[in-house]
């Protein structure tokens, strides 16, 4: 038997364990999604459909198991048509559950001349790469956690997308396992806090910031919601589950005081940082890593409202 080289060894050893998401599949995904020929991915559209397609492509690649039947796409009904949520989860070493969330669906296209494509980068192409991206770190990991990942539709028309998922009979023993959601909204700019930063909302609400950012790697932080004013924590799809009495905050980089391109046509690819995305999804990943059942039990407050 010829003898293997230890540098080769070495290096093949960190090519397996290594699970870092790259930039260039962190700029695919996001640019495929947020792309002219999704045409601003709303809800009950054929470009809304393709979105949900891929995204199960993307599921597919990264190994998870269905969530419930025999696909990725969970179908609901909007207004007398078929949509789909995405959903697929990775069995960990315990039943314990962290879920990763992000609405894929935005607002389509004007007829307005020049730039009329809502292409909706940002809002949320840039939060369901987050889960993609999870996704591919810990594909080839056995987590202490199981880890649920879904893409939500219909989140611009109401959270019904959200809505129908989490009212799913059949996923309902699924849902009580879970420790913690982390939902993820408009992630593509660096944070008013600075690089490798995010904040969440709701955070008075529950002790999910301090007990992440006690294990944060990297200098990875979670913040304090910057714009209670705003109501955010109730605003997006992780409210359908707080209803539930599930643990649910959405994380979010954007700066809702500054923000030009919300809801706008210059949403695309030109406001992404890349790097920052590619930087805060590994770090993420990282300090999942570190969490168990047992040091992380999060709790919600008294001041949350569960109705």
């Amino acid at each position: 038997m010829k003898k293997i080289p230890l540098v080769l060894t070495i290096f093949c050893s960190l090519s397996i364990f290594s699970q870092d998401i790259s930039l260039s599949k962190v700029t695919q995904v996001l640019s495929t999604l947020a792309s002219d020929e999704m045409n601003g991915r709303e809800i009950g559209t054929p470009e809304n459909d393709s979105a949900a397609v891929y995204i199960a492509k993307q599921f597919k690649e990264n190994n998870l198991d269905f969530c419930v039947g025999e696909s990725y796409l969970v179908p609901f009904q909007y207004k007398g048509k078929v949509a789909y949520n995405v959903c697929g989860i990775q069995k960990g070493k315990s039943e314990k559950t962290l879920a990763f969330t992000a609405h894929f669906d935005h607002i389509t296209s004007t007829k307005i001349k020049g730039d009329h494509i809502y292409n909706g980068a940002d809002d949320n192409a840039s939060g369901v790469t987050t889960v993609v991206g999870l996704g591919e770190y810990f594909k080839a990991k056995n987590s202490e956690f199981s880890l649920l990942y879904i893409a939500f539709n219909g989140e611009e028309k109401g959270m019904k997308g959200s809505k129908a998922i989490a009212d799913l009979q059949n996923l309902q023993s699924k849902y009580q396992k879970i420790t913690a959601l982390f939902n993820f909204e408009m992630m593509a700019t660096v944070s008013q806090f600075g690089p490798n930063a995010v904040y969440m909302t709701g955070d008075e609400f529950s002790d999910v910031d301090e007990i992440f950012n006690a294990k944060a790697v990297n200098n990875l932080k979670i913040n304090a919601d910057p714009y209670l004013g705003q109501g955010l924590f109730y605003r997006s799809d992780n409210v359908s589950f707080v209803k539930k009495n599930i643990i649910a905050h959405s994380i979010s980089t954007v700066d809702m005081t500054t923000a030009e391109h919300y809801h706008q046509p210059n949403d695309d690819i030109t406001v992404v940082n890349f790097k920052n995305l590619t930087q805060i999804i590994n770090n993420f990943g990282k300090t999942i890593e570190k969490l168990t059942p047992e040091n992380f039990s999060p709790k919600y407050t008294d001041q949350v409202n569960l109705k």
